[in-house]
């Protein structure tokens, strides 16, 4: 894999009641990503980008709603989220890690 497209693959952190809730009991990080990135893809980015061991990735594809401007319809844009199950004992810190890549 390119590490130039690896580093693109991750669009931004997901910060939610659910996603905190899903960091703190079952140690899942929620990210938005590319749609066309893939499972393995999203794997070896959040290894590159924040040095964590992932034991496994879930992605959700979540479709734009139909919105009204006026007179005109608009759409949405479709946004697909991964959840990124993090290995027994491994912690990701996303201010630390934001400080880190500030430093670089």
């Amino acid at each position: 894999m390119n590490q130039q497209r690896l580093m693109n693959v991750i669009l931004a952190p997901v910060v939610s009641e659910k996603s905190n809730l899903l960091a703190e009991k079952r140690n899942q990080m929620t990210f938005k990503v590319l749609r066309d990135a893939t499972k393995p893809e999203i794997k070896a980015a959040v290894e590159l980008l924040f040095g964590v061991e992932v034991a496994s990735v879930t992605t959700v594809t979540t479709k734009g709603k139909v919105k009204r401007f006026g007179r005109t319809l608009g759409r949405r844009s479709d946004v697909k989220k991964a959840y990124v199950n993090l290995a027994a004992g491994q912690e990701l810190n996303l201010d630390a890690a934001a400080a880190a890549a500030d430093k670089e």
